[in-house]
């Protein structure tokens, strides 16, 4: 898709190569993984091949990649492999994208899912800033396309932010009516100009009120990494923002160092304090909580949603 070395960090990352190194700690246990083996695993990964596929799995870097290919998941990462933002957690490729959009994508999507018989399918993509609507109406059509050829398939999608597009681009997405509209915080605001310099955080949040705002009925979703120099009381501060916006599902992750030019490892969160988060976040009204060190915002997607719809059927009992 591009003439770079995308194995070659310093092509990955230009802008990070003259970072000062970061050095990461040592992992403890708990976030320890098997690497990825076994014919589910293969399978899914030619399957990824044969349709000419990019998968956020593979290009940043996930830790779950192993478990979640090996039972036919895998989240489609559509738009290119080259992100216009250069997030300092991010292993995504930074850069000018080389290619335009590729009108036959939403469709080689579809076949794929169709292809992997997936219940659940997560579609995300890297920010394309160079898009006039930032891939809005790529998203519907992606969208439209796995209506078509999987019907019975629930669609989650984890968008950019749309910061620099009209706001007409968020109601095409909306309209094309997925099941899930994700869009992550990543972060804590204090730590926005180090980690997420592209962004601003009360207009991610936003961006989520107005999902709700056009169609109540949607689930959104929103998630943060821990472990890049924030508080417990940021993270409270986070979740009661999220909730004020009416956010539906909040995941909370371990961040991981993906190399030592990006954001260092502040620490390792403990499975402990994990719980902590879930039992607050539950009891801050949140229809499903995700918090592990592992957790990320498609692992387990498909079940999590099934609970998360279960959840709002028993209050709408009550």
């Amino acid at each position: 898709m591009t003439d770079r070395d995308l194995s070659d960090r310093s092509q990955r990352h230009p802008e990070k190569a003259h970072r000062k190194d970061n050095p990461s700690p040592k992992k403890p246990d708990w976030i320890r993984v098997k690497a990825p083996t076994g014919a589910g695993y293969k399978a899914t990964r030619n399957i990824m091949r044969e349709n000419s596929l990019v998968t956020v799995c593979e290009q940043a870097g996930c830790p779950n990649v192993g478990e979640c290919w090996s039972q036919g998941h895998a989240t489609m990462m559509i738009m290119g492999e080259v992100c216009t933002r250069a997030c300092t957690f991010c292993n995504i490729a930074t850069g000018k994208p080389p290619e335009a959009l590729d009108v036959f994508e939403p469709g080689r999507v579809a076949h794929a899912v169709e292809k992997l018989g997936l219940n659940h399918v997560v579609i995300t993509s890297v920010d394309r800033d160079d898009v006039e609507d930032g891939g809005a109406e790529h998203f519907a059509q992606t969208i439209r396309a796995v209506r078509r050829k999987a019907p019975g398939t629930t669609i989650e999608i984890l968008t950019p932010d749309f910061i620099r597009c009209p706001p007409e681009a968020l109601e095409v997405v909306v309209e094309a009516r997925p099941d899930v509209f994700n869009h992550n915080l990543e972060t804590v605001p204090g730590l926005y100009p180090e980690v997420r310099p592209g962004a601003r955080y009360f207009h991610s949040l936003r961006l989520l009120q107005r999902v709700k705002e056009l169609d109540p009925a949607m689930f959104t979703k929103s998630g943060i990494m821990v472990g890049l120099g924030e508080n417990r009381q940021s993270i409270m501060q986070v979740m009661d923002d999220m909730r004020a916006a009416d956010i539906d599902f909040l995941t909370i992750g371990q961040y991981l160092q993906p190399s030592p030019k990006h954001h260092g490892v502040d620490r390792y969160v403990t499975p402990e304090e994990f719980e902590s988060y879930e039992r607050t976040a539950f009891a801050k009204g949140f229809l499903m909580v995700s918090a592990t060190p592992l957790t990320r915002s498609s692992y387990h997607a498909g079940d999590d949603f099934q609970r998360l719809r279960a959840a709002r059927m028993a209050k709408l009992a009550d």
